[in-house]
């Protein structure tokens, strides 16, 4: 299994370093020549792996890392995404709902990514928490993951116990995913909540 995460912003790093705290490999990549950050990828870890977005996107699990706004041009990057997971971290604040056609935000970004497994996970925690190890007080930091393929969340729940955090899975996209998205300019249920599992 590959991964890649596009987008590398705040939240791109934390991942990255969960990926370099791990030993897993990680190939980060932006719309950016990849050299312009090498260093900053090859500082968090040797397994963080700057490549242009024509490279990441041949991995089998994506992270899409990128402020909501751009997850269309993203998409255009290929024409058919069958076979890719996507991981939508985005977050659609100050987006009015109408222009999401009443739906959940990533039910919107999945329309974008045609033929992809879209799981919504890792967007709940701010940037700075999630680059903190998950391991807290003998527990475990949860993330939440929803999605409406149940084989993709779990994948994707194995994929966050491997990088050391607590899954929980939430149900589909329209009901799980509406606790863990932005509306509008309010947030849901669940963001920003910094829960421990304890086993």
């Amino acid at each position: 299994m590959s991964y890649a995460i596009i987008g590398f912003g705040n939240i791109g790093r934390a991942l990255a370093k969960a990926f370099a705290r791990n030993g897993i490999e990680v190939t980060v990549a932006t719309t950016r020549d990849p050299e312009s950050f090498a260093v900053d990828a090859a500082a968090i870890g040797p397994k963080v792996i700057a490549k242009t977005l024509t490279d990441a996107i041949k991995a089998d699990v994506i992270f899409l890392a990128v402020r909501f706004e751009a997850h269309a041009d993203v998409a255009k990057a290929l024409p058919a995404w069958r076979g890719k997971t996507i991981i939508d971290v985005t977050n659609a604040y100050g987006v009015p709902p109408e222009d999401l056609g009443g739906q959940s935000s990533s039910k919107f970004v999945a329309q974008a990514f045609r033929g992809a497994r879209l799981v919504k996970g890792f967007n709940h925690l701010g940037a700075a928490i999630l680059a903190q190890d998950p391991a807290v007080h003998g527990g475990r930091r949860a993330v939440f993951v929803a999605s409406d393929d149940d084989d993709a969340a779990a994948e994707i729940g194995t994929l966050a116990e491997n990088l050391g955090f607590a899954p929980i899975k939430l149900g589909g996209l329209s009901e799980g995913g509406q606790l863990v998205q932005a509306r509008g300019k309010s947030w849901r249920h669940l963001i920003f909540k910094d829960l421990v599992k304890f086993d």
